[in-house]
């Protein structure tokens, strides 16, 4: 079984739409993928019907913000397979509007660096949720201000600290809110791309806050680095996922659906996890009250 379970469409910072995403996963013969759009569930319904469709298997999922108070870094959280996702739109609307702020005043940034507007900017974000880099780039490839998404250009735009940056971060809320927040919605909680990120040492917090896995297989991460987080997971008994992090032409290198996923026995894990931590609640129940009789 194939399963490519960090995918992002159009929704948010991906350039494929819902169905394009799967008819590729499809061509890919993959049997299990998840949208994980960034701060974003507009996928759940639609993605789940149209991948029944192509039958393929399209896990409920979500990618969200959240902050390291003692680091001030970027730690998104993968939510997967959530019984009431719908308990996550108002934190996910909260990043939205927060992104939306930092999101204006960069655009302003660029409209006064260079002589485009920030109508172009959103019109190439038509159909995202928000305004990523990826789309204020598009605007100025499209504008002839560069010819690649990752050039040097963006580079010093999107380097925080560098004198040309036009970087404005959003806040979102701590490690601990998110991860409470998807297990009050009965969803499971993921450490995304912990060398992506550069949180790997972010980890020992998250795993105090009840973190329920770690992303293990991704294009950030080397086999060595690959090993370090098997390790790491499976000392403090963590599930371990994968995913391509796909995002279509914004990309950040040459990889498509599939390239890097889930083993087997790990998503069997994943699929199961919910289950077993309810035998284990009842257990622990039983147990407590044999103690009291």
């Amino acid at each position: 079984m194939k399963a490519d379970l960090h995918c992002h469409t159009k929704l948010s910072d991906g350039s494929l739409g819902i169905e394009d995403l799967i008819a590729l996963a499809k061509k890919r013969e993959l049997d299990t993928i998840a949208i994980t759009d960034v701060d974003c569930l507009a996928a759940t319904v639609r993605g789940k019907i149209i991948g029944e469709r192509y039958g393929i298997n399209v896990i409920q999922g979500v990618e969200i913000s959240s902050t390291d108070s003692k680091s001030g870094k970027l730690v998104p959280i993968l939510c997967y397979l959530s019984d009431m996702p719908d308990r996550l739109e108002g934190l996910c609307y909260k990043n939205s509007l927060a992104r939306k702020k930092a999101a204006h005043i960069t655009m302003l940034k660029t409209a006064k660096r260079f002589p485009i507007t920030t109508e172009f900017i959103i019109k190439c974000a038509t159909g995202s949720t928000n305004i990523f880099p990826c789309h204020i780039m598009q605007a100025l490839m499209e504008s002839g201000f560069t010819t690649s998404f990752y050039s040097e250009l963006y580079n010093e735009l999107f380097t925080k600290g560098t004198p040309e940056s036009i970087v404005m971060e959003p806040k979102f809320p701590d490690i601990d809110e998110v991860i409470n927040a998807i297990h009050e919605a009965g969803g499971i909680a993921v450490a995304a791309a912990p060398y992506k990120y550069d949180v790997v040492d972010c980890i020992d917090r998250l795993i105090e806050n009840g973190i329920d896995g770690i992303e293990v297989w991704h294009p950030s991460a080397d086999e060595e680095q690959q090993a370090q987080l098997k390790k790491l997971a499976t000392k403090n008994k963590l599930l371990m996922t994968g995913g391509s992090d796909f995002r279509g032409m914004y990309n950040t290198q040459s990889l498509t659906v599939g390239d890097y996923g889930t083993p087997e026995d790990a998503l069997s894990k994943l699929m199961g996890y919910k289950a077993k931590q309810k035998r284990l609640a009842k257990k622990a129940q039983k147990a407590a009250a044999q103690a009291a009789e």
